[in-house]
């Protein structure tokens, strides 16, 4: 009887005793305007220089009329910003049909650093995406539904569709036999090392296809990444033993997508065919997927102070850990009375809590206000979607919250303010600054910093090279991997720093 009383008991006693620690905690952070001021001081850097960034940059193109604003970016079916740029060698289809040719030879230039002041280095060969294959599509209008399939300059036969959706075939080596086949609004693409044995590389749904779309051939290249930028790159493929079924009338040429030179007449970097006897030169750059650099500036960039403003939060999070545990008498200890264990926690949620709330302050504020500096200074700006964007703010709140637990586990564990504070700095917030110029992006992988993932507005596409910086929108872990990594950090530290505590406290029990 006296045993299941206690047994019932004991749960309940240390529910109320977690309850009276979290409220305690929550009065002590209360009653402390430092670490108050520590919150109010994230919020601040991270606004001011977020809003700083967004108030400077002025984005211009080249127009008909010269220099000028830039265009809104063009936005594929499912609103993505695209790049459509291509040579196109086509013809009209009406209801079902294919084609079928053989690339019997791809080549490139590419635009490298000059060697010679002045002078320009183009050097042959091709960027790994470099496409040429066949494609089916609505219309000419860039932006428009497609798909393709191709071999690529180093990823060897892809299916390609709708700019966003890409899946691999084969090695691709040597000429290489493609075919593409309409029914209805079902496409699929196949390849083949003979013409004679076929392996289907993917069948996509494009609903709505008209009843006559444009089918052909087509050839096109991004540019070539350099350090810190791109240049211009092209390729060459050599199609023949070119077969149409259900299309008809004169091949036609178009150079889709292309810009114009400042006169409005000229193209800038035009594509071209020469076509005899059956055979077509198809020569084409821009490309044809995810525009990421050039859909114009990406929400996540009003988050550039976010490191910084972590500092203070960080800091924070570890004197309310160690100033808990200053002799009794200073007016600052916790209770004596409350378990160790149960005091970490309630002091992890406290400081999680107000953490999460300040970092939701940040970006509730920084993110829509700096996206309306950057439009009213008339930039371009990348489509982002609702949820997108409330995983923008929300998620920057988690990663505060996280990096804040962290901290305060370190603190628990090793109860030296310094020594843990630099810790958590040297965990979260400096592995951000070489990550950011592209030097290490691998710390994003192995440190709590992966988590500033979760704030990336635009998705990296692997069908898409850009450059390894997070200011070029590359970040090596997806949204939510970034943030488990980090939250897998806070809960190993916390649970180790209560696993240690609960054993010296055992212990002393036990003398």
């Amino acid at each position: 009887m006296s045993s299941t009383t206690a047994d019932r008991s004991g749960p309940r006693a240390g529910r109320d005793d977690f309850r009276r620690s979290l409220r305690e905690e929550w009065a002590r952070f209360r009653s402390a305007r430092g670490w108050t001021f520590a919150m109010a001081a994230s919020v601040l850097v991270t606004v001011s220089l977020g809003l700083l960034v967004a108030g400077g940059v002025r984005s211009t193109c080249a127009t008909g009329k010269g220099e000028g604003p830039c265009p809104a970016p063009l936005r594929g079916p499912d609103g993505t910003a695209v790049r459509d740029k291509y040579f196109f060698v086509h013809q009209p289809l009406t209801g079902n049909g294919s084609i079928t040719a053989r690339v019997s030879d791809m080549t490139g230039e590419m635009r490298m650093p000059d060697v010679v002041p002045g002078e320009r280095n183009i050097a042959k060969g091709m960027v790994p995406w470099a496409k040429a294959g066949l494609i089916v599509r609505h219309s000419l209008k860039p932006g428009t539904p497609y798909a393709a399939v191709m071999l690529t300059g180093g990823h060897g036969v892809r299916m390609q569709d709708n700019y966003v959706h890409d899946r691999a075939g084969g090695p691709g080596d040597g000429p290489t036999w493609l075919r593409l086949t309409r029914s209805g609004d079902t496409v699929s693409g196949y390849e083949s090392g003979d013409g004679r044995t076929w392996a289907e590389v993917g069948t996509v749904e494009l609903p709505g296809l008209p009843d006559t779309a444009e089918i052909g051939l087509f050839a096109t290249s991004p540019g070539v990444l350099w350090e810190r930028a791109q240049a211009f790159a092209q390729v060459t493929a050599t199609f023949d033993q070119v077969t149409v079924q259900g299309a008809g009338g004169l091949w036609r040429h178009d150079d889709v997508g292309a810009v114009m030179e400042a006169d409005g007449r000229t193209p800038h970097h035009p594509g071209g065919v020469v076509a005899s006897g059956g055979r077509f030169v198809v020569t084409g750059s821009g490309d044809i997927g995810p525009a990421t650099m050039e859909g114009g500036m990406r929400a996540d960039l009003t988050l550039i102070g976010g490191a910084v403003g972590l500092i203070p939060v960080l800091v924070a999070a570890v004197t309310f850990v160690t100033a808990g545990h200053r002799p009794a008498g200073t007016g600052t200890g916790s209770p004596a009375g409350s378990h160790p264990a149960r005091r970490t926690a309630a002091q992890a949620v406290v400081i999680g809590a107000v953490a999460f709330a300040a970092g939701l302050v940040t970006s509730g504020i920084v993110v829509p206000t700096g996206l309306a500096l950057l439009r009213a200074n008339q930039n371009p700006i990348q489509p982002i979607t609702l949820l997108t964007g409330f995983r923008v703010v929300a998620g920057y709140a988690a990663l505060t919250a996280a990096a804040a637990v962290l901290a305060l586990g370190l603190a628990a564990l090793v109860r030296r303010s310094v020594v843990a504070a630099g810790l958590a700095v040297a965990l979260v917030v400096v592995p951000w600054f070489p990550a950011s110029a592209g030097i290490a992006p691998w710390l994003l992988v192995v440190t709590p910093a992966a988590g500033f993932a979760i704030t990336q507005s635009v998705p990296t596409f692997a069908h898409v090279d850009v450059g390894s910086s997070l200011l070029g929108g590359y970040y090596p872990l997806p949204p939510w991997g970034g943030l488990a990594v980090t939250c897998g950090y806070a809960a190993v530290c916390l649970a180790v720093a209560t696993a240690v505590h609960h054993r010296k406290t055992s212990r002393q029990v036990q003398s």
